[in-house]
């Protein structure tokens, strides 16, 4: 198997091991310790400390979150995918209270790993307007922001 094989293995398990079951264990042993990322809020610890708070706090908002990979597509050391999140807005998320909201969003990934298969960057960007739109904090439609029928 080619180390671009591998890493695309290991995108899938963050998804269902550490996004779907919050499994820190599978985190410490799929990132570096100092790996960057994009996401992370102020107070927030860096490197692998920082995304484990950031899937605790997702799944504290989402307690049922699911993070589906839609495509995975790699290239040397890097592995790109597109994913959709779902999940009920239940618990505190960015000082909201949960809603009892569904969500349903896309969203896009890039990581970037070292020689031992570690992810050593994690940047990514999801439909946070949509996000918004769905658990009620901006109660704009759609159709209006799209133009349609106007």
């Amino acid at each position: 198997m080619t180390n671009t094989e591998r890493n695309k293995q290991t995108v899938a398990k963050i998804y269902s091991i550490c996004w779907n079951n919050g499994d820190m264990e599978e985190i410490d042993k799929v990132f570096d310790d100092n790996v960057e990322h994009d996401q992370f809020l102020e107070d927030w610890p860096k490197g692998k400390e920082g995304f484990k708070t950031l899937v605790k706090f997702w799944r504290t908002a989402f307690p049922d979150i699911k993070e589906e990979a839609l495509e995975i597509i790699g290239e040397g050391n890097k592995v790109a995918s597109r994913f959709r999140l779902s999940g009920t807005h239940l618990g505190d998320f960015y000082g909201i209270p949960g809603t009892g909201r569904k969500i349903d969003i896309l969203g896009a990934e890039i990581f970037e790993f070292n020689e031992d298969g570690k992810v050593i960057k994690y940047f990514y960007h999801e439909d946070t307007m949509g996000l918004f739109m769905q658990i009620g904090l901006l109660p704009l439609d759609h159709d209006k922001i799209a133009g349609v029928n106007n």
